[in-house]
């Protein structure tokens, strides 16, 4: 991680499944440095990192002889920790982000409300289900699992498209740029941005 990141977190997770160990910084630079044997996955976070202008490390070793979906879900609960831990008290931020990419035909929104409510949406129909070796209904699992641990409201919607492997790019594009909006600091907000006067 770079010396100026100042909201970071990083977790370990050893299960008879997965031997996951996860570092993110919030306020990064777009570096990806992705160690896990799920190649897409790699692909996926790398984009998240880059244009959400974070700071992600994973090593991840998990049981892919049976199948993806154990390492998936469990770098998804990482992340998911790690950006809870690093926000803090939420003071001080926009608290929501509601963001569009296209990537080539195709169109993902992804909508954010770092509300400590976990909920998830999710509205895509695929023409594929999978993208060379990966299962894409592993996306679902990985966002689900994210949203939980990190305590946020999440949408994701695509809107169309007709190349699977685009439209879980612009997914993981827009969930970076929404992530990257959602926890940026404004400074007209006082305190935590809730009636509430907790997040």
């Amino acid at each position: 991680m770079a010396e100026n990141v100042t909201r970071a977190a990083d977790v370990a997770r050893k299960t008879n499944e997965t031997d996951i160990k996860l570092a993110f910084g919030i306020d990064g630079s777009g570096v990806s440095k992705l160690e896990t044997d799920v190649p897409f996955l790699n692909h996926m976070l790398d984009l998240f990192t880059k244009h959400g202008q974070f700071d992600l490390e994973v090593e991840a070793v998990g049981d892919v002889d049976i199948d993806d979906h154990h390492t998936v879900e469990d770098i998804g609960i990482c992340l998911g920790q790690t950006i809870r831990e690093a926000l803090g008290d939420k003071r001080g931020i926009k608290r929501y982000a509601s963001v569009f990419v296209p990537m080539d035909e195709a169109l993902a929104q992804v909508v954010i409300d770092i509300s400590n409510r976990p909920h998830f949406e999710y509205r895509a129909q695929y023409p594929s289900q999978q993208v060379g070796s990966f299962q894409v209904e592993l996306v679902h699992e990985f966002l689900w699992k994210l949203a939980l641990e990190a305590r946020m409201t999440l949408h994701v919607i695509v809107h169309y498209g007709t190349n699977t492997h685009h439209m879980i790019e612009a997914v993981f594009k827009a969930l970076g740029r929404a992530l990257d909006e959602a926890t940026s600091i404004d400074p007209r907000v006082q305190g935590v941005p809730s009636t509430k006067g907790v997040l």
